[in-house]
């Protein structure tokens, strides 16, 4: 008898392995098996006819940055992320569990919770900024939910790709308190307990609250503001928030200045001001900002000019940036595309972190204070990757510039590597250069002295 739940039901370790037989059925064969519930056989049906890989990371993240900062501001609920933190985002962080909000097409927004497995499902591509519809990876929770405009759980192997088989997940989706269509989708993602009973009315409250907040927010907004901007689904609830304005310095001595709709080409010496200044918030004194500039007597001197010039390139922005002085400090925020790495390690993103990093700060500079937040970025990206990564993933940091010549990196993709993997071949060899050149360095070095 087929099931029509929006819940999985049974005995959890019997019905993982019919669920995985089912599936392999399938899929191979495109026979349905009897104890799949009739939601997930319509949702594999579906899948199928799309001609869906079921066992490739199909959501590739397409969006940039500043377009997924776009998206996120724009977005209706931006306004109402602190009642997920409340009510969600805690009681996630405690359960091992992970939130996501998607937007109403089915792209992952924002995704907090579990830092730990944050970094686990990075391995199908769950991460800010995928698609994760069902047109896009067939049966999942946030995907489906969305399809069927209800709230669902998918289990284990009942999701279509098999590379989410190790994880459960409940979503339900939002929709606007006025016009009722979808806004969006949320979902906790997890182990079996992301499918605990008392997981899908808990979500389902938290839904409740966030369309109450909205309709809260329609209600407060003064009778003469402007209408709120339109997202593809409803209408907002507020004016958007500007975001911030980004600095981009990885792998580049001519920075790019973001805001808005304005892109500005910085000097390199200008770059190496506004990165210290968004690197030090607090503040630096003109004695202090020289020394990092430049370990030359004369610095300060030379400094107040650059920084006359400095404040006539933000007066170009659309929402032009002050530089105030004694100390001088930014007042408003510049985000560097160095602090979202970090920002990204800290998550336990590390796979978003490397595909973010495009190089060292700054390469071509000198400057003291530079040369330390490059080395800082740097050494923290290595020792992330070196103590966290996946084998795929540290061989892919392995092959950047920064670590092909880096034998202690490449000895623990060797390390990592299944004993009959056939990248093995590949590693022994890259040693064995390694090996070769710093021979080749140390002869000709003992050469010269003799």
């Amino acid at each position: 008898m087929k099931s029509s739940s929006s819940v999985p039901t049974g005995d959890a370790r019997e019905s993982i392995v019919a669920l995985e037989r089912a599936h392999e059925s399938a899929i191979t064969d495109r026979v349905f098996k009897t104890g799949v519930r009739q939601l997930v056989q319509d949702s594999w049906q579906r899948s199928l006819s799309l001609r869906l890989d079921p066992s490739s990371v199909a959501p590739e993240r397409t969006l940039t940055d500043s377009e997924l900062r776009d998206l996120r501001n724009q977005h209706p609920l931006a306004a109402v992320l602190p009642v997920v933190h409340n009510l969600l985002i805690r009681h996630a962080i405690d359960a091992e569990l992970i939130v996501a909000i998607g937007d109403e097409s089915g792209r992952l927004l924002w995704i907090d919770g579990d830092r730990v497995l944050r970094r686990r499902v990075e391995e199908m591509l769950f991460v800010e900024g995928a698609d994760w519809s069902e047109s896009r990876v067939g049966t999942s929770a946030p995907g489906t939910a969305l399809a069927l405009d209800r709230g669902i759980q998918i289990r284990r192997a009942e999701h279509f790709n098999a590379l989410a088989h190790p994880w459960s997940c409940t979503a339900v989706p939002i929709h606007d308190p006025d016009t009722g269509k979808i806004l969006g989708v949320i979902d906790i993602t997890g182990g079996d307990q992301a499918v605990a009973p008392q997981t899908l009315p808990l979500v389902e409250a938290a839904v409740a609250a966030m369309e109450a907040e909205l309709r809260i927010q329609r209600l407060d907004r003064p009778a003469d503001s402007p209408p709120a901007p339109r997202s593809r689904a409803s209408v907002s609830l507020s004016v958007p928030r500007l975001a911030p304005a980004g600095l981009s310095v990885l792998g580049t001595d001519h920075g790019q200045l973001h805001c808005g709709s304005r892109i500005v080409d910085v000097s390199p010496r200008h770059t190496e001001i506004l990165t210290l200044l968004a690197w030090h918030r607090e503040g630096l004194s003109a004695d202090r900002l020289a020394s990092f500039l430049s370990d030359q007597d004369t610095a300060v001197e030379t400094l107040r000019a650059e920084m006359v010039r400095v404040r006539k390139v933000l007066a170009l922005l659309d929402s032009p940036i002050t530089i105030t002085s004694r100390p001088y400090r930014l007042e408003s925020k510049l985000e560097l595309d160095a602090q979202r790495v970090l920002a990204f390690l800290e998550r336990g993103a590390h796979r978003v972190a490397l595909g973010a990093y495009r190089g060292a700060v700054l390469p071509a500079s000198s400057a003291p204070g530079i040369v330390k937040i490059r080395q800082e970025v740097s050494s923290r990206l290595r020792e992330a990757m070196l103590a966290d990564a996946s084998v795929d993933l540290l061989l892919r940091y392995a092959r950047t510039e920064e670590a092909t010549w880096d034998t202690e990196v490449w000895r623990a993709c060797l390390e990592l590597l299944p004993a009959r993997s056939p990248k093995r071949a590949m590693v022994v060899a890259h040693l064995a250069r390694i090996e070769d050149e710093i021979g080749g360095h140390r002869n000709i070095l003992q050469r010269s002295r003799s």
